[in-house]
């Protein structure tokens, strides 16, 4: 393959990842325990529950799943319908995207991959913001976009209608450079009005995502595919968004990683700055406007940062600091007299496996039965909404 020399363990990467329920946090971990995946795929049952985060029902899914594999066979079926992708362990999985702590297993791709990016020294920044955006929030998102993409910037975004769009065809019509992350399989445009778009993107820049090949559209995988944005991106830009907002998700995510967050105020008459407003109330950097942004910019780390969290273990107001050296953002919702809603239903399955007292990450992901990267958008998701409370140490329990 001209993306990445052949190892040993490529087929094993794509076979474990048909076992639901193992994603790369697994896999890394199996990595270590038996030295290969080609080794951990021999292991028996006893030597699979030694690995932190599989208990007997996994283990037990892990060896009837594995009898009925073949993973040479399923790596040349594979690379058929998906002839582009990295794997964690791969000298080209980009950088940046490395170190948040649950990276795709596998990344597929189309378009020109570029060296400064995959090693985490070229600057990236995402712009993220409502599918419906006001006159305002289009205007300065395209200024932001352009001005950004003169000074060099990759933009970063999800192809989505709305800000997402606007970001991607000014850095084009600017003669920049973007990448598109989907929530589809790399191949599945959504919404199909961006075809055109999509297909300017792939010839000048990288359209990514962690689905193969042919996968639809579905409302769990975009606030997945968020992490990505954030993960391969230096700094989040949010230039218009409601509350309750993808680009929130995002925005959160990304502070998660360290990375910094920058947002364009509105006006509070404007229900899709809420948003954008909250964020600035609990400690984003505020654009002022180009010559702010990039000033700002510029004072980055030109070193990557190991991810780590940055919640706040003490009250939100303590966190709320203007120095950019300890900026937090607080996720705690802001107080609302009106009675809490149900959970909604794409999320009840994680919420039932939080318990009342903190509880670890790992232990969520096996109770819930779901896919780590699922289970920690889910989990932001309910921060969000209320019900669930983030503790140090990836731990988590009921609000």
């Amino acid at each position: 393959m001209s993306d990445s020399s052949f190892n040993r363990d490529r087929p094993y990467w794509v076979a474990w990842a048909q076992i639901k329920r193992i994603g790369s946090v697994l896999m890394s971990r199996l990595q270590d325990e038996f030295g290969s995946l080609e080794a951990a795929w021999q292991a028996s049952e006893a030597g699979l529950r030694a690995v932190e985060g599989i208990g007997p029902q996994l283990a037990a899914d892990i060896l009837r799943r594995r009898s009925q594999l073949d993973p040479q066979r399923l790596y040349e079926s594979h690379i058929q319908a998906n002839p582009h992708f990295w794997t964690l362990s791969d000298p080209e999985y980009p950088r940046l995207l490395q170190e948040i702590h649950s990276p795709p297993a596998i990344l597929y791709y189309r378009g020109l991959p570029n060296a400064e990016e995959i090693e985490g020294n070229a600057p990236t920044i995402a712009i993220v913001g409502t599918r419906h955006p006001s006159p305002y929030g289009i205007k300065w998102t395209r200024r932001l976009s352009r001005r950004l993409t003169h000074q060099g910037y990759t933009i970063v975004s999800g192809l989505a209608a709305g800000i997402d769009t606007e970001a991607h065809r000014t850095c084009l019509d600017a003669g920049g450079r973007t990448v598109a992350v989907l929530g589809t399989g790399v191949d599945v445009v959504y919404p199909r009005r961006n075809q055109t778009l999509y297909e300017e993107i792939v010839e000048k820049g990288l359209v990514v995502s962690e689905y193969p090949a042919g996968t639809p559209p579905d409302r769990l995988q975009f606030p997945q595919r968020n992490r990505i944005i954030a993960g391969l991106s230096r700094a989040t830009l949010v230039t218009e968004a409601p509350q309750k907002s993808g680009a929130l998700i995002t925005a959160y995510l990304a502070n998660e990683f360290c990375r910094d967050v920058y947002v364009v105020p509105g006006s509070l008459d404007n229900p899709n700055s809420r948003g954008c407003l909250g964020l600035i109330t609990r400690g984003a950097q505020l654009v002022m406007d180009e010559e702010n942004l990039l000033q700002t910019l510029q004072e980055m780390p030109t070193v990557t940062v190991p991810a780590g969290r940055l919640r706040p273990e003490s009250s939100p107001e303590k966190s709320l600091s203007q120095d950019k050296e300890s900026v937090k953002l607080s996720v705690t919702p802001e107080s609302d007299p009106a009675p809490i809603p149900e959970v909604p239903a794409h999320l009840a399955h994680v919420f039932a496996a939080v318990p009342p007292e903190a509880t670890a990450f790992d232990v969520i992901v096996e109770k819930s039965g779901t896919e780590a990267a699922a289970v920690s958008s889910a989990l932001l998701q309910l921060e969000l909404m209320g019900f669930v409370s983030a503790l140090p140490g990836l731990r988590y329990q009921r609000s």
